[in-house]
């Protein structure tokens, strides 16, 4: 039911990478072996989609991304820009095509002002309401451009431990209008300042986005800790595939994260705390719903359960984003 409108494979060693390893054998073989009917990803929710038009060349548009989604039987999908609000895309998308939820957000990087309230405040205006997600800086944050050791102006989120006016300014307006706070690219320590902050404001969803390939990765304790604030922890298909960039830069993530610490931490925090997505959309990489299949297909070779499964995949994102049933 919709909400109103207003309302391959870096595996570590030991039995479970050897199981992942057998079962999946790459996302490639897994795309075109399984078929095109398969239930593997009926109602799944991608919450990281990047697509076309943008300044980074993508390898697929927003209308593409959502017509390969629907036809995989997907239940929505969350488009992420950025440079640029996703919101009026979103809307554009799913009057274009129908039947299946497309949503949007503002990420909080220079290009639209960096902590800005008026943009968080236009993206909820926007026609069709699809504007469901406000990220902290990501390209732009002190802890990516600091790590990557750029010499280039940031946005700060937290100075001498506290968060920023600008950044309690739009976590209230997160809490008024009911909007998710995702973390972005701020550093693990930055985020459990802010957690607290936005969870006392009344803020209700709360996701620390790809929380174990931010600059530095989030510790085991962090994780813990962010669970226990009631935030969901971000786990992307990018950050598996080889070739991710073993140190942050302005243009990737943090290190390549194994299949088997995805599992070890599911195990760890619970599946109730966890979501998963594709984080996809660049050249020469899988397509998004590949990607959501092979991850799927994974962590139930790792072991998790269908009811695990159908957390991490399912029903927290469609909690996040307010979906009824």
């Amino acid at each position: 039911m919709r909400m109103s409108r207003r309302g391959w494979m870096a595996v570590a060693g030991g039995a479970v990478g050897a199981t992942l390893a057998g079962a999946i054998g790459g996302w490639a073989q897994t795309a075109s072996t399984r078929p095109a009917g398969d239930d593997v990803l009926k109602g799944v929710i991608d919450f990281h989609c990047h697509s076309g038009p943008d300044v980074i060349g993508r390898s697929i548009n927003d209308f593409e991304v959502v017509r390969q989604a629907k036809a995989a039987r997907m239940r929505a999908i969350v488009l992420k820009n950025h440079y640029t609000m996703t919101a009026d895309r979103a809307e554009l998308a799913e009057q274009e095509i129908g039947g299946i939820e497309v949503f949007g957000g503002i990420t909080l990087n220079r290009s639209v002002g960096g902590l800005n309230p008026e943009a968080v405040r236009k993206m909820v205006q926007m026609d069709g309401r699809r504007g469901r997600v406000v990220w902290l800086p990501t390209f732009d944050s002190e802890a990516q451009v600091k790590a990557a050791g750029e010499n280039r102006p940031f946005v700060s989120v937290v100075k001498d431990g506290q968060v920023v006016p600008d950044l309690k300014e739009i976590i209230g307006i997160c809490a008024q209008e009911h909007l998710i706070l995702a973390m972005g690219h701020v550093a693990a320590s930055e985020s459990l300042v802010i957690l607290p902050e936005a969870k006392q404001a009344g803020v209700m969803r709360l996701l620390v986005t790809h929380a174990m390939s931010v600059p530095g990765g989030a510790t085991d304790e962090q994780l813990k800790q962010m669970a226990a604030l009631g935030a969901y922890v971000e786990m992307t298909w990018l950050a598996t595939l080889p070739g991710s960039s073993t140190r942050p830069t302005a243009k990737g993530l943090a290190g390549q994260v194994s299949l088997a610490d995805y599992v070890r931490v599911i195990r760890m925090i619970g599946a109730e705390h966890v979501l998963i997505s594709s984080d996809m959309g660049q050249m020469q990489r899988p397509t998004h719903v590949a990607a959501m299949r092979a991850f799927v297909l994974a962590l139930q070779a790792g072991g998790l359960s269908d009811a695990e499964t159908d957390l991490v995949a399912r029903k927290n994102s469609a909690g996040l984003l307010g979906l009824e049933g």
